[in-house]
């Protein structure tokens, strides 16, 4: 396992930005209806891990399945750079889109193929 580092991330637009602490050494893509549509190369953080730094109020909510996850887009370009909401665990975590995190070559990183369609 690697060492978590900070990155910064964003919509597409600028509007919204964050901050997160992530361990890019676990990444997965998930084939659910969600992610297997957009693409999502995904990690996930505990909430003192993850720093809105801007954007706040410029996001859409939108759930589906088990509304367990709050799939946040940007209103202005539509990029979900992060969501947040319950892990299987019960607690509290947000979802990062590790392909728009500044300075990151998803084809650099090792992805595991999640099967979300089966949840």
């Amino acid at each position: 396992m690697s060492e978590p580092k900070s990155y910064e991330g964003s919509c597409h637009c600028g509007s919204v930005r964050y901050k997160a602490t992530v361990d890019l050494s676990s990444v997965i893509a998930c084939n659910c209806s969600m992610c297997g549509r957009s693409g999502t190369i995904l990690t996930f953080v505990a909430p003192d891990r993850f720093e809105l730094l801007s954007g706040e109020g410029a996001t859409t909510d939108y759930q589906f399945n088990k509304k367990s996850i709050h799939h946040l887009f940007c209103s202005t370009c539509g990029i979900k750079s992060y969501a947040d909401g319950t892990g299987p665990d019960g607690k509290k975590m947000f979802a990062i889109n590790v392909r728009c995190l500044d300075g990151v070559d998803v084809s650099t990183l090792q992805v595991t193929n999640v099967d979300g369609k089966s949840f």
